[in-house]
């Protein structure tokens, strides 16, 4: 699902069967009228099922070095994380 406005865009996916982990996630990105940026990152997640789940740790390991780099992005380029 997408969302888009002046001040907002959003995009929401859900996790396919056979995936690590199953859930949905939410990319939210506001500019308010000032001209600052926030980014909120929305996550339901729990362990997939079969051979995944004993990796489950490794998956959400991996959730939050790719966050990092999300904010180091924002980071780079003027905008303050929240």
């Amino acid at each position: 699902m997408e969302v888009s406005d002046d001040h907002r865009v959003a995009l929401a996916y859900g996790t396919l069967e056979g995936h690590p982990a199953t859930g949905e996630e939410a990319f939210i990105v506001r500019r308010d009228d000032g001209g600052s940026v926030t980014l909120t990152l929305r996550s339901l997640t729990r362990a997939g099922h079969g051979l995944w789940k004993p990796l489950f740790p490794v998956a959400l390991l991996a959730r939050h070095v790719y966050r990092r780099r999300f904010l180091r992005a924002l980071r780079q380029d003027g905008a303050r994380a929240t």
